[in-house]
């Protein structure tokens, strides 16, 4: 990967369709969706289930094609997976078989430079405080731990593109706090675009520099807000809730329409 290269995502005309195999039907699950984010931004899909936050995502890593529309990094089209788009899922996705060091160590080990980054597999399990859980496999952790694990797992190789599907959900409230600031810290230090969908309103402002609000039947994008405010940014001031409520209002959850 090129150090610090910047990258331009395009989501031109994006369209997604699927029909289910009981059936003729089609599920329209993204319409026509425009979108341009570059690096140093911190992107938040935000809306209700359903709405293609996580459609977006799985078309951006190049695990699935566009129905219509195309989706490029610096004008090449994205037609497949690439470790420069590095994607966290909901659910862990450990290797049994592997103990946490070796899980987070794995994709430096298969790139051949695990020899001399040592350092950063410890660096990632102080991060996430299972110092003492190293030798443990996948099994012996509770879900919270496991997700650490993977979130860890790429955000170790440092992508461009760094995608996140709701990946904090599982960890307890102090956790997730603290899990924020520190894939906070990493973005702001590589300066990579990142793409986080959440369902948390709150999470979407803390940690993004931009929420874009979407809603359902089909995925669309209603809303594009920036949020300009310094980090670490407090979630009791004016503007937070402020921010919080014209979201809010755009879900259709403030009491007014928008």
């Amino acid at each position: 990967m090129a150090e610090n290269r910047h990258v331009t995502l395009k989501l031109e005309g994006v369209s997604k369709s699927f029909a289910k195999v009981e059936n003729d039907e089609v599920t329209h699950a993204l319409n026509n969706v425009d979108l341009t984010m570059e690096s140093g931004e911190f992107i938040s899909l935000v809306g209700p289930s359903g709405c293609g936050k996580s459609t977006i995502l799985r078309l951006v890593a190049g695990l699935i094609p566009p129905t219509t529309g195309k989706i490029t990094v610096n004008g090449q089209e994205v037609t497949k997976p690439s470790p420069e788009r590095g994607m966290v899922f909901q659910k862990p996705t450990l290797f049994p078989w592997l103990t946490v060091e070796k899980n987070i160590a794995f994709s430096l080990q298969m790139q051949g430079k695990l020899k001399g980054n040592e350092d950063k597999v410890e660096r990632m399990l102080k991060t996430i405080g299972l110092e003492d859980f190293r030798d443990d496999y996948p099994g012996q952790l509770s879900g919270g731990m496991a997700q650490r694990v993977a979130l860890v797992r790429t955000l170790i190789n440092e992508p461009e593109i760094l995608t996140l599907d709701e990946p904090l959900g599982a960890l307890d409230a102090f956790t997730r706090m603290n899990m924020q600031d520190e894939i906070l810290n990493i973005w702001r230090q590589k300066k990579q675009l990142a793409v986080m969908v959440t369902h948390d309103v709150d999470e979407a402002i803390y940690m993004g520099t931009r929420v874009i609000v979407m809603e359902a039947n089909p995925g669309r994008i209603v809303a594009d807000i920036p949020i300009p405010d310094e980090y670490p940014r407090d979630r009791s001031s004016q503007t937070f809730v402020e921010y919080r409520n014209r979201i809010l209002n755009k879900l259709h959850y403030g009491g007014k329409h928008q």
